[in-house]
């Protein structure tokens, strides 16, 4: 049986809200919120946030989370999927 594995794309300089990601909600950055509530949907053996900023990479990290590093250059959300679906990730 296959592994199901949530990917959450992160991006930083968001045009509309820069920092979104790491934006306090409750004395926890978002991206851990929602990180949180994809390690609790049935099924999934892992969670990994796609992000393209160091400063994601850390946020995840340091709540034991599991980020992979991006390119800069997408345009969207899904590329950035993209690249993690054809990484050996």
């Amino acid at each position: 049986m296959s592994k199901a594995v949530i990917v959450i794309p992160a991006r930083y300089g968001s045009s509309r809200l820069p920092g979104k990601p790491l934006l306090d909600i409750v004395g926890k950055p978002m991206i851990q919120h929602v990180y949180e509530r994809a390690l609790q949907v049935a099924g999934v053996a892992e969670v990994w946030v796609a992000t393209d900023d160091p400063r994601v990479e850390q946020a995840v990290q340091a709540f034991g989370g599991k980020a992979i590093m991006t390119r800069n250059d997408h345009e969207s959300g899904t590329d950035r999927l993209v690249e993690v679906a054809r990484s050996d990730a």
